[in-house]
């Protein structure tokens, strides 16, 4: 499956996306040791340890890249020129080892980009739910998309 070119995204469309993802404790370990350099996000290893009724409780940064990467790359799958950053990240509530993880995505806005002819800037707005339905991850990520190629007349 391809993504989609810039011209392709429409202010306001709501994706729900088919996959979802249960976090392990496996999963959590080896995020965190490979993305220290990742993201500007802190690397919060005391909310890591942290219990909340004996449940251990994973990484925030783990669940950006959940949500962020596990799941966009429907919509961005080979027309991604650059992530811009993370605008907002939100953890209204917490994510246990052994949640199910599924996203949700809205495009905020997109304009074309001032400084290359051949790409655009989207807004996107990711939200995370847990198997209880409830909130775990709000992001609001930036990405340099790229425009649908043209075929030049007489090359």
């Amino acid at each position: 499956m391809r993504g989609l070119y810039f011209e392709e995204f429409e202010v306001g469309k709501h994706y729900k996306h088919a996959m979802t993802r249960t976090v392990t404790e496996m999963d959590n370990v080896m995020f965190t040791s490979l993305t220290m350099n990742i993201q500007p996000l802190h690397l919060d290893e005391e909310f890591c340890k942290t219990t909340i009724h004996k449940q251990r409780v994973v990484n925030s940064l783990f669940t950006v890249a959940l949500i962020g990467a596990f799941h966009v790359p429907e919509l961005t799958m080979g027309t991604t020129l650059g992530n811009l950053g993370y605008d907002k990240v939100e953890f209204p509530n917490p994510v246990f080892h052994g949640d199910t993880l599924r996203a949700e995505t809205t495009i905020l806005k997109k304009r074309e980009s001032e400084s290359r002819t051949d790409s655009g800037i989207v807004w996107f707005e990711h939200k995370g739910f847990n198997q209880r339905d409830e909130l775990v991850c709000l992001l609001e990520r930036v990405g340099l998309m790229m425009k649908r190629p043209t075929i030049e007349e007489g090359a």
